[in-house]
């Protein structure tokens, strides 16, 4: 936890960048290592690593005075043998020279990536993959995320079995968390923040939890799709209904590695190292970057080994579609899932002056806004205020009148933000031709309607024939029934460009304005100026769209396939 304010908000469109070194030593970064262990010179591999570093500080202790001295990030086990170290590149090419080593890739800074889609997906209760069979196994999902909020009541273990007798993971305690925060639902919880913080500093925890507890909403989300505990949801009393994790009866173990400005690949790795020990039979990533040759690609190296120990592993296919090759997590052992539509929306109407009417998305709810008069900045030749850009409007010229925005550089709902403290009553947020007609429903602070290209340059023309526009907005509510599946625009696509014979993404789940559970802390919007809170929130993108197709998915190959309906 790669949804539709989380996409936005720290640019989660599988953007990835290289991990920059911090203050303390301008000249070093993070490296995964990978060795080879039939060279291991000592009895365990963690003295060996250590050797290993020691080694490399000798070398070149004499020669190479500006680096500061090498350090152990993470030591794996299971999903690699090898470790992660603070390196300068003098010490990274030293390290090229002793006996085992195999390569060095520097650590990377990965992005993130229901009540009513099991009953989209066909599953009913007593029924196929929700039989009396299949919901008695143990199943444990590990889900690699931004962590979790255990008090949620999707998390709550009532009428539960105890804990599966091979289950060896532990409840890790930290920053408002303790082993209590687990039950028998909610059976493991570990935060990995040593990479994340070799690369940007210590963690901030007045903003996050140095901790399994979930800061941002991604991971407890993504958690409840996959296995939460059914349980009444709505969001401002849309799409009502009975809330459930698509196999709602197993267990989690929750990998916290992702922070505020992303999640480090070396972390990452070791979450999958220690979810393998652990006994996981799942594991969901709703997270990954750009995609790369499959030895180099630590997803894929941790995904390969957690195969050969029989888990089930299913990532995310990225959010930079509708472009081509954009697919991420394209190796062949990894269920690679794309995201599509679900048959609900949430009707935002918008009525012209001229009696031209278009339908629209948004979660607001409230009175209808009646005919006012619409403005857009780049009528006055103001490109930032046409993109609605914090400090780009003035109150004089917006107050009490329907703000046109533009998608684009920042988020749809910090564009609401700006507008409300502008005085503007309402916006229409419009897309461009590139973004076509994916309408994203939002939780705006202000009434909205999100619009598609087609309305948006109908309203433009409208603009341009009138002296006095006017715009009326009605908010119709949940609306069922709508065509789906059908592919989402942001959903990565292929050809897989790693290895054009593979196919990628292997399936599509729903993915577009799902609704899961939600830390009570944090906004819908995650805007800071949002004091609202919810239980349950809607949010889009492939990170939606993984557990749905990974639990189904694994259901098919774990369960016998007499079972499976």
């Amino acid at each position: 936890m790669e949804t539709a304010t989380m996409m936005c908000k720290t640019a989660m469109l599988m953007l990835i960048f290289i991990v920059t070194p911090s203050n303390a030593s301008m000249n070093m970064q993070t490296y995964i290592v990978h060795m080879d262990r039939t060279k291991m010179t000592t009895t365990t591999s963690d003295r060996w690593y250590e050797s290993v570093i020691e080694s490399v500080n000798e070398l070149l202790d004499q020669e190479d005075h500006e680096s500061g001295k090498p350090k152990l990030v993470h030591v794996y086990k299971t999903a690699i043998s090898g470790f992660a170290a603070k390196l300068s590149t003098k010490q990274v090419e030293s390290l090229k020279r002793l006996n085992g080593f195999i390569s060095a890739t520097p650590d990377e800074m990965l992005a993130l990536h229901t009540t009513h889609s099991p009953q989209f997906l066909g599953l009913e209760r007593g029924k196929g993959l929700w039989s009396g069979s299949n919901l008695e196994s143990d199943v444990i999902i590990g889900v690699v995320d931004s962590g979790i909020w255990p008090e949620h009541v999707s998390f709550n273990d009532i009428g539960m079995s105890p804990v599966p007798s091979k289950w060896k993971g532990e409840c890790e305690e930290g920053t408002k968390f303790s082993k209590s925060n687990c039950n028998k639902k909610l059976i493991g919880a570990r935060a990995f923040f040593e990479g994340y913080e070799a690369a940007v500093g210590k963690i901030n925890e007045t903003e996050d939890y140095r901790s399994a507890r979930d800061a941002e909403g991604h991971g407890t989300h993504t958690a409840s799709t996959a296995a939460g505990n059914l349980a009444y949801a709505s969001i401002f009393g849309l799409a009502k209904g009975l809330a459930g994790g698509v196999r709602y009866t197993s267990r989690i173990a929750v990998y916290k590695t992702c922070w505020s400005q992303g999640c480090a690949s070396s972390d990452i790795l070791a979450a999958i190292d220690q979810a393998i020990a652990d006994g996981v039979d799942v594991l969901s990533l709703s997270l990954g970057g750009s995609a790369k040759p499959y030895h180099s690609d630590p997803i894929a190296i941790g995904a390969f080994q957690a195969i050969k120990n029989g888990i089930f592993v299913s990532c995310s296919a990225g959010n930079s579609g509708p472009s081509s090759s954009t697919v991420s997590n394209t190796a062949p052992w990894i269920m690679t899932v794309g995201a599509s539509y679900l048959d609900r929306s949430f009707e935002a109407i918008v009525e012209l002056g001229d009696r031209q009417i278009f339908e629209g998305s948004s979660l607001y709810v409230g009175k209808a806004l009646k005919q006012l008069p619409l403005f857009y900045g780049n009528t006055i030749g103001d490109l930032r205020a046409a993109f609605c850009i914090d400090g780009s409007l003035k109150k004089n010229l917006v107050k009490g009148k329907i703000v046109i925005c533009q998608r684009g550089i920042t988020s749809r709902t910090e564009k609401g933000e700006v507008v409300k403290l502008a005085g503007g009553a309402g916006m229409l947020l419009i897309n461009s031709v590139n973004e076509g007609e994916e309408l994203f429903a939002d939780a705006h602070v202000l009434p909205a309607s999100a619009l598609g290209a087609i309305a948006g340059k109908a309203i433009k023309a409208y603009l341009n024939s009138t002296n006095k526009p006017t715009a009326s907005i009605t908010f119709k509510g949940t609306v069922y029934g709508k065509l789906a599946p059908l592919m989402a625009a942001f959903s990565s696509r292929g050809p897989n460009h790693v290895g054009l014979d593979l196919l990628k993404p292997d399936i599509t789940a729903p993915g577009m304005n799902i609704l899961a559970a939600w830390p009570p802390s944090t906004s819908p919007t995650e805007l800071k100026s949002d004091k609202r809170t919810v239980l349950f929130n809607i949010a889009s993108g492939t990170s939606m769209s993984c557990p749905h197709g990974m639990v189904l998915s694994a259901l098919e190959l774990l369960q016998p396939w007499n079972q499976v309906t």
